[in-house]
């Protein structure tokens, strides 16, 4: 990763804050979610064709469900490539989850697919582009998470 990485509040990022890897769609609605949250962010690519982001410190993922979740198609691709290197999958220290509450029982389901596959916890799940309830509680919570969970934070 050869990008220098910033908080939301334009401040070089210290080793014991949080860092969201997030794919947002589009719709831009994770990435409306993310910005809201206190932590840096990297966003992976829009287009599959473009190079995958190569991680080198812990961080957590904020995925959206996609497609067909019952065809096995909603984990986005984007994601899928992301993972598929190695070292990515090895810093995950947690997943996120954006969906949409009419899906049912395949409400954030790509952030559960991913939670058992990489044997990460799944930390939050909000709908479309969260509340700002949401943004409190993950706001709160992944400082903590952090804390505790991250080999950096001190």
């Amino acid at each position: 990763m050869d990008t220098a990485l910033e908080t939301s509040r334009g401040a070089p990022l210290t080793d014991d804050e949080p860092l969201i890897v997030y794919f947002s769609s589009v719709s831009g609605n994770t990435q409306k979610f993310v910005d809201k949250v206190d932590a840096a962010s990297l966003r992976l690519p829009l287009r599959t064709g473009e190079e995958t982001i190569h991680m080198d410190r812990p961080y957590v993922l904020c995925v959206p469900t996609y497609g067909r979740p019952r065809s096995g198609g909603a984990i986005p691709p984007q994601v899928m490539k992301f993972l598929q290197v190695p070292q990515n999958r090895e810093l995950m220290l947690g997943v996120m989850g954006a969906g949409n509450t009419n899906f049912g029982e395949h409400f954030c389901i790509a952030a559960d697919k991913i939670a058992v596959k990489c044997r990460v916890p799944v930390l939050y799940k909000f709908e479309l582009m969260g509340t700002s309830d949401d943004v409190a509680r993950v706001n709160e919570g992944l400082k903590a998470f952090w804390k505790h969970n991250s080999p950096l934070a001190t």
